[in-house]
């Protein structure tokens, strides 16, 4: 997956709590494997009624358009465990989310994901609210080495993130990834095992 270190972009504020997998990603768009295009249905029901035509909504708005951060309300990620919400919110352009709090399966499978989830206080949330909703014209900078979030006044808030996950987002690494470091120990057991037990290794005929 992606490096996260640095990021500065636009942010969108969506001030509503609850916000569930379903409401991400509705269940229409679940029918492919592919993370690529997935961010087509986005918050679909939420920006298209069923007869497709538009629903207004902030990431359409021009002011918004581009957003790469997400400021938020309390427990997003509610619902259904779908990891096609945090593969449609990144291909959606969305790299950082904001929020009180979140759904805990949600949660683990975005930083899977490459996902940096953030979770304030509500009164630092309002702030962030309050830039967001400058769009375009008051871009914040969310430094994960420095943990901090930098507005675009100058004020900084500090936030707190979980030291592995951290460290895997740092480097860009999945759970392949982190098996594949681990690969000149897994050659070594091999190669070990190969010579003390090498009926393991016999191909049947």
């Amino acid at each position: 997956m992606d490096k996260f270190k640095t990021l500065s972009g636009t942010a969108a504020p969506l001030p509503l709590a609850n916000i569930d997998t379903d409401m991400i990603i509705p269940a229409a768009y679940l029918k492919t494997v592919e993370r690529a295009g997935i961010g087509k249905g986005l918050f679909g029901n939420m920006r298209r009624k069923p007869d497709g035509s538009p629903i207004p909504f902030v990431l359409d708005d021009p002011k918004f358009k581009g957003a790469s951060i997400l400021i938020t309300g309390e427990n997003f990620g509610c619902g259904s465990s779908r990891e096609h919400a945090p593969w449609a919110l990144l291909d959606g352009g969305i790299r950082c989310i904001v929020a009180p709090s979140f759904a805990d399966i949600f949660f683990n499978n975005s930083f899977k994901n490459g996902l940096l989830l953030i979770k304030l206080p509500q009164s630092e949330i309002d702030k962030l609210m309050d830039d967001a909703s400058r769009g375009r014209n008051a871009t914040l900078t969310v430094d994960l080495e420095k943990q901090e979030i930098n507005g675009p006044d100058g004020g900084t808030i500090k936030f707190d993130v979980d030291p592995f996950r951290k460290h895997c987002l740092l480097n860009g690494l999945d759970d392949i990834g982190l098996t594949m470091q681990k690969v000149p120990k897994i050659d070594d057991f091999e190669a070990k095992q190969r010579l003390g037990e090498p009926w393991l290794y016999t191909k049947a005929s």
